[in-house]
């Protein structure tokens, strides 16, 4: 009777382990890119037109118009804001609103409201449309997809 040749168990492991391992290294990741600001702007143009906004460009590539500018302290990014808001996809689609005031720091949210929310002060109202590189980028946030142009109606209730 002919005995079988069984592999030891640490040998078997150590092949698994390797064969994950090239595996492993053989999965290429998505390169993710956000798009330019010029690249996006002919949308955002269209978007105003057709959503009858008269917005102005400012240097940074954010749109914005001014429903009232509001009275009192101007936030800058060190400032605790309070606001209201309503954020949409330019679908229409309403990704994130808020309809009692939230408090959030300015300078940590995304650089469409760092750039925007200045241009007004306490109790002011602006519409925001921002480039997505200056939103959540090609990576996207919850149901905001990457490259996702954004567009924001914000009241600001306080600044401290």
């Amino acid at each position: 009777m002919q005995m079988k040749k069984i592999f030891p168990l640490p040998f078997i492991f150590i092949l698994i382990t390797i064969g994950t391992i090239f595996n492993a290294c053989s999965v290429k990741e998505a390169v993710c890119e956000d798009k330019s600001v010029q690249s996006e702007q002919a949308t955002i143009v269209n978007y105003a037109a057709t959503q009858g906004i008269s917005a102005t460009a400012h240097s940074s590539g954010v749109y914005y118009q001014i429903m009232n500018p509001g009275s009192g302290p101007t936030p800058n990014n060190g400032s605790r804001v309070f606001v209201k808001y309503t954020g949409k996809l330019l679908n229409g689609t309403v990704f994130d609103q808020q309809t009692t005031p939230v408090s959030y720091g300015l300078g940590g949210l995304i650089l469409g409201w760092q750039v925007g929310l200045p241009l007004i002060q306490k109790g002011g109202i602006i519409k925001l449309i921002v480039p997505s590189s200056m939103a959540y980028g090609c990576r996207g946030f919850g149901t905001v997809g990457g490259n996702e142009i954004l567009y924001f109606e914000i009241e600001l209730t306080d600044v401290q």
